[in-house]
């Protein structure tokens, strides 16, 4: 898969005080190396740089301009995007995760008989 056809992961993301946030990064961090060939990550750094912007993009993409900037909704903190739509707005468990990759990728979800 070329870079131009991975999936696109982002995870907005405060700071290293907020631990959900790293948890958060963390969780894509630990499967990553399973779905490189599938998968660009990127850290959303919302207090930064151009993190900001695509902060503010990805909530105008989710709660509309007057959303965002007269209701003052905003994309919550932390989540996950996949290709710009909001997938988890918590820590998702490893499988859920990866069978949210499998599903956009256009695989079928695996799904475990251990419950």
């Amino acid at each position: 898969m070329t870079d131009s056809k991975k999936l696109i992961i982002e995870v907005m993301y405060k700071a290293a005080h907020c631990l959900p946030c790293v948890y958060m990064d963390k969780a894509v961090l630990d499967i990553l190396p399973d779905y490189r060939e599938i998968v660009e990550y990127r850290r959303v750094d919302i207090l930064r740089g151009a993190g900001k912007q695509r902060f503010l993009d990805l909530s105008v993409s989710l709660f509309g301009k007057d959303g965002v900037f007269k209701h003052k909704r905003i994309a919550p903190i932390p989540s996950l995007f996949i290709n710009a739509e909001l997938f988890f707005d918590l820590i998702p468990p490893r499988h859920e995760l990866e069978d949210a990759i499998r599903e956009m990728a256009g695989e079928m979800p695996v799904f475990s008989h251990d419950m």
